[in-house]
């Protein structure tokens, strides 16, 4: 009786501690690849300054933020991370952008945004989160409470984009469709013709943690 107790004990043990923390090595063992090791901003160029490393979380701060790249291009790739919000906050997730230019229309931007804030009551349906700004709507109420953890993935292939919130899609767009004969803001978006480029966290003065950064390069033949 004490051993199955004992061994009862381990395995719950060890089903919360897979829960917590072996996710992130999970899937870098089914191709993830961690861009963030959770101490420094070691892969990270551009607005260093604006952003803190510290606990395993890459912390945009409040009176900082800015545009941080990753030192590597990117073209077709799911690229997974999670990320809490404060009230009132507004981040984004550049996707095969420049280093130079806004990569909402040099690139593209995916809206990292607390929906629920009063200042944003009356934005455009492209400019909540999970929207590419200006481009595609993404469906609304799927975000978690303010203060808790959220999960995304950001899906590109090709002239394909998805977005998936804590499981559910909330984006899926075709960039061609999307940008034909107009964009949604009706401006110029340059960004949705290129195939590769940096990720981008866009802080925009609100503070705004992520953790478990992590990427899986694709290509045509694997997305098959």
């Amino acid at each position: 009786m004490m051993l199955r107790a004992l061994l009862a004990c381990g395995l719950v043990a060890v089903a919360a501690g897979l829960g917590n923390t072996s996710r992130a090595g999970a899937e870098e063992e089914a191709g993830y690849a961690s861009l963030f090791d959770g101490k420094t901003l070691a892969g990270w160029q551009g607005s260093t300054k604006g952003y803190l490393a510290e606990n395993g979380e890459l912390i945009c701060l409040k009176h900082g933020g800015g545009k941080l790249y990753t030192e590597k291009e990117y073209g077709d790739f799911s690229f997974r991370f999670e990320f809490q919000l404060t009230p009132g906050a507004n981040n984004g997730i550049g996707i095969r952008t420049p280093l130079r230019g806004d990569p909402a229309y040099a690139g593209m931007e995916v809206q990292v945004l607390d929906n629920t804030a009063p200042q944003y009551a009356n934005l455009k349906p492209y400019q909540f989160h999970g929207s590419i700004y200006g481009v595609a709507a993404a469906e609304r109420g799927h975000l978690k409470p303010v203060g808790e953890w959220n999960s995304q993935e950001i899906i590109c292939q090709g002239k394909h984009v998805q977005v998936i919130l804590n499981g559910v899609t909330i984006l899926d767009v075709d960039l061609e469709k999307a940008s034909t004969p107009k964009t949604l803001d009706g401006k110029h978006h340059p960004g949705l013709k290129r195939e590769q480029g940096h990720i981008a966290f866009c802080g925009h003065g609100a503070k705004v943690k992520f953790r478990n950064i992590r990427i899986h390069e694709r290509t045509a033949a694997a997305a098959e």
